[in-house]
């Protein structure tokens, strides 16, 4: 039976002070030991650790410098994570703590180590609580309340499904906070629907997240046919309600899964380091035929990047650039630049050692 990823949000684990809300991730917690009971694999990836600092440093706000930051998730880290431990130890659960980085998620070596560790822990029946080390990462690589990172958890151990809980009922159309008329939207089976809403970034005091944030998750997870739910898991018995397969908060409908594992790595871990602007016939024949790009359909060069690195590919028209791929290129950025637009004998001439796919097919992912 397959893990499912529950993702706490920031609302969820701490109050406006910062204090962990115990009432709160104490029936969370009796959840999650029932489900381990039945033979379920639960997985836990938590927000809370800033917030928990917070509370402890009795700081009025939330700190905006990075260093603040990562000093008070140093302080709230360990002891978030005893109240996971105690909690789930007294109903008979042992847990590991589990922190990763972007860099854990983004390097392909260290996303198969994380994911061996993870499938080990649950082959033994051990639950991962699993949180961004904030103590580490930076401005360029943090996952957004663990958002992303709860989408990239679900994907590296093939969830049967992702549920993100917040302190709202779901997706509405608009900002409910702001908009007495908006709706939620119970259902999603179409990510280009969602386009007309305003879906926006509002966090509460202590969270760096939103609801675009968990849209993006669960686009993210739903492209790796895994159903999303985002619901509110402040109202009790929300949880179960979710795994009974009752109707609550927001469900996303798993999409047919088109990539492989490494292409959604590749697509969604992966950051990008420069772009290559490519032609129409190549534009076509990488969108419609399955092909590598080669140098020859390359027009521009964007950026600097070396070899093994991720590219966006557009394609230009219409006095605008399209996006049409992501892969991972074969050339540097200067050795790309000196055979831009040749066919492959020049190429060779050029650069002897120089494969012909300046992005093999293999190693791309389409928009």
């Amino acid at each position: 039976m397959a893990p499912i990823v529950i993702k706490l949000g920031s609302s969820i684990v701490a109050d406006d002070r910062g204090e962990v809300r115990i009432d709160v991730l104490t029936r969370i917690c009796e959840e999650i030991a029932e489900l381990h009971r039945a033979g379920r694999q639960p997985v836990v990836v938590t927000s809370g650790a800033i917030a928990r600092g917070m509370g402890v440093m009795a700081l009025p706000i939330r700190p905006r410098g990075m260093d603040e930051l990562q000093a008070a998730s140093a302080v709230g880290q360990g002891k978030l994570y005893q109240v996971y431990d105690g909690l789930l130890r007294e109903r008979g659960m042992q847990t590991a703590q589990v922190l990763l980085t972007f860099f854990d998620m983004s390097a392909r070596t260290h996303y198969l180590n994380a994911r061996q560790t993870l499938t080990t822990l649950l082959s033994w029946r051990v639950l991962p609580v699993i949180n961004e080390n904030d103590t580490t990462a930076t401005d360029e690589i943090s996952f957004g309340d663990n958002d992303f990172l709860a989408a990239q958890v679900a994907v590296l151990v093939g969830a049967e499904e992702l549920i993100l809980l917040t302190d709202i009922d779901g997706l509405y159309t608009a900002d409910p906070r702001l908009d007495p008329d908006a709706r939620i939207v119970a259902e999603v089976d179409s990510f280009a629907a969602l386009r007309d809403l305003e879906i926006g970034h509002t966090t509460s005091p202590l969270g760096s997240g939103g609801m675009r944030s968990k849209v993006v998750a669960a686009e993210m997870a739903t492209a790796a046919g895994i159903p999303t739910t985002i619901c509110n898991g402040v109202r009790p018995g929300t949880l179960t309600a979710v795994l009974a397969g009752e109707r609550e908060g927001t469900r996303f409908a798993a999409g047919e899964a088109r990539y492989s594992s490494f292409k959604l790595w590749l697509k969604y871990a992966k950051p990008s380091r420069g772009t290559l602007v490519v032609d129409a016939g190549a534009a076509r024949a990488v969108r419609e035929g399955s092909a590598s790009l080669l140098p020859v359909g390359v027009t521009d060069v964007r950026g600097d990047f070396d070899a093994g690195d991720a590219v966006e590919i557009v394609e230009r028209r219409d006095g605008a650039s399209h996006a049409l791929a992501k892969g991972i290129c074969n050339y540097s950025a200067a050795e790309l630049r000196q055979v831009i637009g040749l066919k492959s004998g020049a190429v060779r001439e050029l650069l002897p050692r120089a494969t012909e796919e300046a992005v093999h097919r293999d190693y791309l992912v389409l928009d």
